[in-house]
């Protein structure tokens, strides 16, 4: 089960869910806050999902949880719709998310973020060093073809999609 609050709980993400998360991307993906994906990367992540729904049903948030090495996971796709922002969906959504992490063994979580004091609220701070994992883990995520794993590296490729943003981590 998911965090639970008067107002709305945190679930797992189903299949039926993935067009209310493309509807709660496009507005920030318009603004280039998140990055738009095809529909069919919302399926393969599927899992990496955690909803919020409201007490009737309404999905109202969603963020994502993708380990990338053994310690190291990203927290992505964070989004609430504009009548539940400021609400505490985003919150309770993260506080979720770490959980998960936790649970699964992972002691470091990063993000890439325009939202620097919100994720400061959870305990995450600015990477001072850009290079937060040793030369071999290096060379094997360079073998990933996920693009949230060239945002963490940090490759010319994805530059477009990274300026602005702020990289944060937070160890658990």
């Amino acid at each position: 089960m998911g965090a639970v609050t008067e107002t709305f709980r945190i679930r797992p993400a189903r299949t039926s869910d993935v067009a209310a998360i493309k509807r709660l991307v496009a507005p920030l993906a318009d603004k280039r806050i998140l990055m738009a994906k095809e529909t069919v990367a919302y399926y393969e992540s599927l899992q990496e999902f955690r909803i919020a729904e409201s007490a009737d049903g309404e999905v109202i948030g969603c963020g994502a949880l993708h380990v990338m090495w053994e310690d190291l996971a990203e927290v992505r796709t964070l989004a609430a719709s504009d009548a539940w922002r400021g609400k505490g969906v985003g919150h309770v959504l993260v506080e979720s998310l770490l959980e998960e992490a936790r649970a699964l063994g992972v002691s470091r979580v990063f993000c890439l973020t325009f939202e620097v004091d919100f994720f400061k609220k959870h305990g995450f701070d600015v990477m001072a060093d850009q290079t937060a994992v040793d030369p071999v883990v290096y060379s094997e995520l360079l073998r990933s073809h996920d693009e949230g794993v060239a945002e963490f590296l940090d490759l010319a490729r994805v530059k477009p999609n990274t300026l602005g943003n702020t990289r944060m981590i937070r160890f658990l």
